[in-house]
């Protein structure tokens, strides 16, 4: 087993508590499912938001997930002129069998134009 890094991110269309749960929830299924991860497989997963972002945690959505023992971390982008609004992304650390190559990062709704190469 080894440790991994799994990047990835998805976007609002408003900044309200339940929607941003459901989307933050999508995301971390998304990426347990495309890397073939339970939560006891997650090390710990940082969050940010883009400061338009002020509604909930997104460590709270997690939270209902499953994930109460793993440690979580939210925090506040950069304020980037120009950046696009309403942004959650993820840092998940876990422990593998998959190589580095094998991971798959996953960019949800408009995120995808964060990271095209990776982005499925």
């Amino acid at each position: 087993m080894s440790v991994r890094a799994i990047r990835g991110a998805t976007t609002l269309d408003v900044d309200d508590r339940t929607h941003l749960h459901a989307r933050t929830q999508e995301l971390v299924e998304a990426l347990m499912s495309a890397n073939g991860l339970v939560p006891d497989d997650v090390i710990s997963v940082l969050f940010t938001c883009t400061p338009d972002i002020v509604s909930d945690f997104p460590a709270a959505a997690a939270r209902e997930l499953g994930f109460g023992a793993v440690p979580l971390m939210c925090a506040q982008e950069m304020a980037v002129p120009g950046a696009l609004p309403l942004v959650v992304r993820v840092l998940m650390h876990v422990e593998t069998a998959l190589e580095r190559a094998e991971i798959t990062h996953v960019y949800l709704h408009e995120s995808v134009a964060l990271r095209r190469d990776l982005a499925q």
